[in-house]
């Protein structure tokens, strides 16, 4: 595997400081990179705080500025941050209204944000994404997964923060678009993470591995590799299944890449997951296609659906600058 680096060890810290340098407009780099946070804190929000391990991005980092989160903490490679990163990193956006925390559902992200909210003297809440229906059962060690579904809870949430929402109509608001996102993915290669030097798994190129992880993890099964039509028809049927919907119902589609699929296939797999929708009788009215909750170079891709009101689309629609997302200004 051939990667631009330069030493394994520096990667995370290196390209941090990129990204910082590269929109220098809209947000700053914490002390000792433990964070990435908005340039401008807006006094009497609350704040909304995420991270995870890198190698997923834009996720989180990519998501910080108006519109959407305050900071994001960023681990090392497919590694949980510190609770001491995101205990510095509320104290850093603190607005006075308390602190929102979103957080994956991965048994590392979710003990050290506990930590953090356990530490924190601010008014805190925390909002859990689990929107991975891949996870069929509670055999896994947290349950459900929280994947694509992450990027649509941030964007709402942070709208409704802009908006002045306070901590618990946004822990509510939170939870309930968790509950009415569901997304399932398939990868078609491995990833293969710097400082390993090989494919996380392993995986012939005539196959494809069903309900998969964005770290790599198994999915419900691994079978021939399908047409676009047939995968879409797979993930999508799930997702349907598993939000219940019904004919008439109008809802978001993101199609999301997992960071080594062209652009060309993802909308292809629009086109195919937007059939599968409509002889359902279900509307996507809203859509987003990219890479943006990725697991580095991965092929494949997932589907994620939300159940959309008059109110969701109108904190969809608000507007939003980060690097990764810009709509409305």
């Amino acid at each position: 595997m051939k990667n631009l680096i330069n030493h394994v060890d520096n990667v995370l810290a290196e390209s941090l400081d990129g990204f910082a340098a590269a929109h220098a407009d809209i947000l700053v780099l914490g002390e000792e990179r433990e964070f990435v946070r908005r340039k401008d804190i807006k006094p009497g929000k609350v704040a909304l705080i995420s991270g995870g391990g890198a190698g997923h991005e834009p996720l989180h980092a990519g998501f910080v500025g108006h519109g959407m989160l305050d900071a994001a903490c960023p681990g090392q490679i497919f590694t949980s941050p510190t609770p001491n990163q995101m205990l510095n990193a509320a104290q850093a956006v603190d607005g006075g209204a308390g602190v929102l925390f979103i957080v994956k559902n991965y048994s590392g992200d979710m003990m050290n944000f506990e930590m953090a909210a356990e530490m924190l003297d601010q008014d805190n809440a925390m909002v859990i994404v689990n929107d991975d229906v891949a996870v069929e059962n509670s055999t896994h060690t947290t349950g459900r997964r929280g994947v694509a579904g992450t990027l649509i809870v941030e964007k709402i949430l942070g709208a409704a923060a802009e908006r002045g929402d306070n901590l618990g109509q946004l822990k509510a608001l939170g939870d309930a678009v968790n509950k009415a996102t569901a997304s399932m993915g398939v990868a078609l290669t491995s990833c293969t993470v710097p400082a390993a030097g090989k494919p996380t798994f392993q995986i012939s190129a005539g196959d494809m591995e069903v309900g998969v992880g964005i770290h790599g993890e198994p999915g419900r099964r691994r079978v021939p590799l399908a047409s676009a039509d047939a995968i879409a028809a797979e993930l999508t049927g799930a997702v349907i299944k598993d939000l219940s919907l019904k004919a008439g119902q109008e809802v978001i589609l993101l199609v999301n890449g997992f960071g080594g699929t062209p652009m060309l296939e993802l909308y292809l797999m629009v086109n195919a997951a937007r059939k599968v929708l409509g002889a359902a009788g279900i509307e996507p009215v809203r859509y987003l296609t990219g890479s943006y909750v990725t697991s580095l170079e991965m092929a494949g891709c997932s589907i994620t659906v939300t159940v959309a009101d008059a109110e969701i689309l109108a904190l969809w629609d608000a507007a939003v600058h980060t690097s990764a997302l810009r709509w409305g200004m």
